[in-house]
C-alpha cells in the first residue's frame, strides 16, 4: 500500500481535479434519490460504494454498491470521516487514502454537500490510479503469481517444520544412546532450529507480503528482510564454526586452519551484510528528503 500512497501523492492534484470536474460535469446526477446516485456507477469505474448522511454525519441511506445495497449500514456515524478530508473545491472535499471499513481495500472519500445532505462517495485506490494509467495491473498474471507466492510460502513452512522436527529427532535419538551422546549432538539440534526458524520467517514475510496483502515496501523494508534472514544464517554458521573448533581442538589441532576460514567467512558475511544495510538506509534517506522538497 505504501507504493500506492507514493503513487497518489505525486498525481494528487491532477486526481482530484479531475474527480471534482467529474462531479460538477454530472451535477444532475447528485440527489437524495438512491436510484439517482447509482447512476454514478456508469460514470465512475474506480467507484465502489455510495451513502449520504444528514447535516450531522449520520448515515441516512444504505451502503450503495454496484450490485446491491446494505440497510444494515443505515444510521452509522460517520463524524470519523470529516477529519480526514480538505477541502477541494466549494462544495466537494476529499480524503486522502485509507482502509475502507466495508471494502477492507485502500480508498479515497469523496465529500459532495448537497441540500442539508452529505453524499460519500468511495473510490478504489488501485482501480484510480490504473484507470489514470499510473498503475498497470494484469488479473490473470496477478492470479498466477499469487497461486506461485502461495504454493512457494506453503512449501517453505513444510520444510521448516521438517526441520524443527529433525531437530528434536535427531536429539533424542542420541540421547537415549548415552555412548553417542556428544557435545556435537547439542550443536546439531540448534542449528536444525536456527535454520528453520530462518526458513518459516522468509515464508511468513513472503505470505504477508505478497499472498495475504499485497505490499510494495520501500528499500528499508527489503534491507530488513535480508537482515532477518541472514541474521539467522550467520548465526547457524557461527554455531557450526564454534563446534568445528571444538572438534579440531579436542581430535585434530592441525586443521585449526580450516575453522579460521569459515570464522573469516561469517566474519565477511557480517561485514556486507552492514554494508548493505548502510547503503539502503543512506538511499532511502535521500529518497525521503528528495520526496520532502517536491512537496
Amino acid at each position: 500500500m505504501q507504493e500506492y500512497i507514493h503513487i497518489y501523492d505525486q498525481h494528487k492534484s491532477e486526481i482530484e481535479k479531475f474527480l471534482v470536474e467529474t462531479i460538477h460535469n454530472n451535477g444532475h446526477h447528485i440527489a437524495t434519490d438512491f436510484e439517482q446516485l447509482h447512476n454514478f456507477y456508469g460514470i465512475l469505474p474506480s467507484l465502489e460504494l455510495i451513502y449520504v448522511t444528514d447535516d450531522k454525519y449520520q448515515q441516512i441511506s444504505p451502503n450503495i454498491t454496484r450490485r446491491r445495497q446494505i440497510k444494515s449500514a443505515i444510521g452509522r456515524d460517520r463524524c470519523y470521516l470529516v477529519d480526514r478530508v480538505h477541502e477541494a473545491d466549494s462544495d466537494i472535499a476529499i480524503s486522502d487514502p485509507y482502509i475502507s471499513s466495508a471494502t477492507g481495500e485502500p480508498c479515497v472519500t469523496l465529500m459532495q454537500y448537497h441540500e442539508g445532505h452529505v453524499i460519500f462517495l468511495d473510490f478504489n485506490l488501485l482501480t484510480l490510479l490504473t484507470r489514470f494509467g499510473f498503475l498497470e495491473r494484469h488479473p490473470v498474471f496477478n492470479r498466477v503469481t499469487y497461486s506461485f507466492y502461495l504454493a512457494i510460502g506453503v512449501s517453505l513452512m513444510f520444510f521448516s517444520v521438517m526441520s524443527i522436527g529433525y531437530a528434536f529427532f535427531d536429539y533424542f535419538k542420541q540421547l537415549m544412546n548415552p555412548v553417542e551422546y556428544t557435545l556435537e549432538a547439542v550443536f546439531k539440534p540448534i542449528i536444525a532450529l536456527t535454520m528453520g526458524l530462518a526458513i518459516f520467517d522468509l515464508a511468513k514475510t513472503l505470505m504477508e507480503r505478497e499472498v495475504f496483502f499485497k505490499a510494495y515496501g520501500d528499500k528499508q523494508d527489503d534491507a530488513k528482510l535480508l537482515t532477518k534472514f541472514l541474521s539467522a544464517i550467520i548465526i547457524a554458521l557461527s554455531i557450526e564454526a564454534l563446534m568445528v573448533v571444538f572438534k579440531i581442538a579436542l581430535h585434530d589441532t592441525s586443521q585449526l586452519l580450516n575453522a579460521l576460514y569459515l570464522i573469516i567467512g561469517v566474519t565477511l558475511i557480517i561485514l556486507s551484510l552492514a554494508y548493505y544495510s548502510k547503503i539502503v538506509f543512506n538511499e532511502d534517506n535521500k529518497d525521503k528528503k528528495r520526496d520532502e522538497h517536491k512537496r
